[in-house]
């Protein structure tokens, strides 16, 4: 078989694979966001380590090397752009905008699409501009120059919560405000530096917590 199976891919697999398993059960029958976005928090857990466990091989070769780069990328379009998106219209599909005028419904999808091109911009951008960078410098950049992609796995969740918090109210225009936002920030010129191994045991507690808070709203019919 092609392509590269040892440990140094799996998360990146396990990603995608949950990306994917959030798409379908977010626009299954009337739409269920809220499974969506458990499945776009356990991306971002996997997301927050693939590249420390891809860099322990120290035997890799250099196509080895690029194969995980590539995958990583894909998988974090469909994780972090496409899966955000699924949740959005699930959120449309649940909420009665529809029903007030349908031309909402399909501005709302303009404004994810907008997103989702965003993200593909940016990955791009930064694939290219990685390649060139690791010419000139070795180790690992230490900066990142717009909003990294995968902050999607942090963004998002937490505007969910605000739906739970305020369930009278529907949020999902402020869903989407967001996304147009974040859009934004993955094109920009804003310097974010890199988080190191405390700043990502961080966002992974951060991410955790609002798995747990999420789950048990969820459960008790919030």
């Amino acid at each position: 078989m092609i392509g590269f199976f040892d440990y140094t891919v799996w998360l990146t697999y396990a990603s995608l694979l949950s990306a994917g398993a959030g798409i379908l059960v977010s626009l299954d029958g009337d739409g269920h966001p809220y499974w969506g976005t458990f499945f776009l928090l356990v991306c971002g857990l996997c997301d927050a380590f693939d590249g420390k466990v891809a860099r322990t091989k120290k035997d890799r070769t250099e196509i080895h090397q690029k194969f995980g780069i590539q995958i990583d990328s894909l998988s974090d379009l469909v994780a972090f752009g496409v899966l955000p998106v699924c949740i959005g219209m699930a959120m449309v599909r649940r909420s009665n905008l529809m029903d007030i005028r349908p031309i909402i419904g399909y501005c709302l999808a303009g404004v994810m699409l907008l997103y989702l091109l965003a993200a593909l911009i940016r990955l791009a951008y930064f694939n290219v501009t990685e390649e060139e960078r690791q010419k000139k410098e070795k180790g690992v950049r230490r900066t990142y120059e717009g909003l990294p992609v995968t902050s999607a796995a942090l963004i998002f969740p937490t505007v969910m919560l605000f739906q739970f918090i305020s369930k009278k109210i529907d949020i999902t225009p402020l869903y989407f405000g967001v996304a147009l936002l974040t859009g934004f920030l993955f094109l920009s010129k804003i310097r974010i530096g890199k988080p190191g191994l405390r700043g990502i045991l961080w966002m992974v507690g951060l991410g955790a917590v609002e798995f747990l808070i999420i789950t048990l709203l969820y459960l008790l019919n919030w």
